[in-house]
């Protein structure tokens, strides 16, 4: 299958499942730390950390499996990941203290960032001449399991308690069963003679400069998201909302990301990626000040504005970078995700700390003010469809 045949669905559908499915189990955590603090007794910068170690570590292994997935053709990074995913986020609900929880929320995470480079870098290979709309479709794989994964986990452990969690887990393993069957192995791209530095260099050649103003903001755009993800949940349960209110409010938020990518990803393919950018981030300061003013009944609507807003370019950044650099994809794809959420997420400890000290709300409307920093680099992306 080359980049410019016909789209493969039956495989932009299976790797957009392997995503659905390693996500899903990933959004356990964050609609947890209520729960979590109520069991055992976590504070918020117990929260933030545990946020940030779980980021910092997709920003240790995804470049390295990136750098990895592009030498060597091989599916063990992406079923070991899934893997590693669907067993210890769900072990986390029987975490008896802070370094319990943080070591399964842990080990969750590398398998998270195991297989989202190789999945990732496949993309392209199978979307035929529709770069940024299957890029938007697999993102929304993630994107939905972000949503319904938090709504299903909070009804459930609120209904069967945290230490039936683990569970879960034969759900999963059934997927995978398919998934073997049905992922293709991903294709090298040839860099195996290169070392690390030398595969970065083949990969991006004369367009590093544009692909780090990517990257840097696709870093302070994991910053804003994670800050509200992380704490969006505990912020709404102390103002009165329900663990399952609140899980609702971060489906919304999630959910409206996903259909954003998707319509963003269509509109860049025919304009171009820059004037996107350019609009949404415009839009996010307003908007996201906004919906942490409302109350009541339309903080629903609030949060469905708020995250297809906020969560709309997720998928832009990769596609533009990967297009700009062909050579490396999974490399392109691991510093667009898991190099700029682990930076994003060494944030998180400090923001947890900020909301002790004053209040989430607070600190979220100062994060929301991020995005205007970003406009400078976004003007100085080149035009690319």
């Amino acid at each position: 299958m080359t980049e410019n045949s016909k789209a493969n669905i039956k495989i932009l559908f299976a790797l957009t499942l392997v995503h659905f499915t390693g996500d899903f189990y990933s959004s356990f955590v964050s609609p947890l730390y209520p729960l979590f603090i109520q069991k055992i007794g976590i504070s918020l910068t117990q929260v933030g950390f545990i946020s940030g170690v779980n980021l910092l570590l997709a920003f240790i292994v995804q470049p390295s499996v990136g750098y990895l997935s592009d030498r060597y053709a091989t599916r063990n990074f992406i079923f070991l990941g899934v893997i590693m995913a669907i067993i210890f986020i769900p072990l986390a609900g029987i975490a008896s203290g802070f370094w319990g929880l943080l070591l399964f929320v842990a080990l969750g995470s590398i398998g998270s960032s195991m297989f989202h480079p190789s999945v990732t870098g496949m993309v392209p290979l199978y979307s035929g001449n529709k770069a940024g709309f299957a890029m938007s479709v697999f993102n929304t794989g993630g994107t939905l399991a972000f949503g319904v994964g938090p709504l299903f986990i909070t009804w459930y452990a609120a209904r069967f308690g945290l230490h039936c969690v683990p569970f879960t887990i034969i759900f999963g393993a059934t997927v995978v069963f398919y998934l073997y069957r049905v992922v293709p192995v991903p294709q090298s791209e040839g860099l195996h003679l290169l070392g690390f530095v030398g595969s970065i260099r083949e990969s991006m050649g004369s367009v590093w400069k544009s692909i780090v103003c990517i990257w840097v903001v696709m870093v302070l755009r994991a910053v804003i998201s994670q800050s509200f993800l992380t704490f969006i949940p505990i912020h709404y349960v102390r103002k009165g909302f329900s663990v399952l209110d609140a899980g609702i409010i971060f489906s919304l938020f999630t959910v409206a990301g996903s259909i954003s990518g998707l319509v963003a990803g269509h509109i860049a393919d025919r304009i171009g990626y820059k004037p996107v950018f350019i609009f949404i981030f415009l839009l996010m300061t307003p908007v996201l000040i906004g919906f942490l003013m409302l109350q009541g009944r339309w903080v629903y609507p609030g949060a469905f504005i708020a995250g297809g807003i906020m969560l709309a370019t997720m998928p832009l950044g990769v596609a533009m970078a990967q297009t700009l650099a062909p050579k490396g994809r999974s490399m392109t794809a691991s510093l667009m995700m898991g190099l700029a959420y682990g930076l994003g997420g060494l944030v998180s400890p400090l923001i947890g700390k900020l909301a002790d000290l004053y209040s989430i709300q607070a600190v979220l409307i100062g994060v929301s003010f991020l995005p205007l920093l970003t406009l400078p680099l976004i003007a100085a992306f080149p035009r690319v469809r």
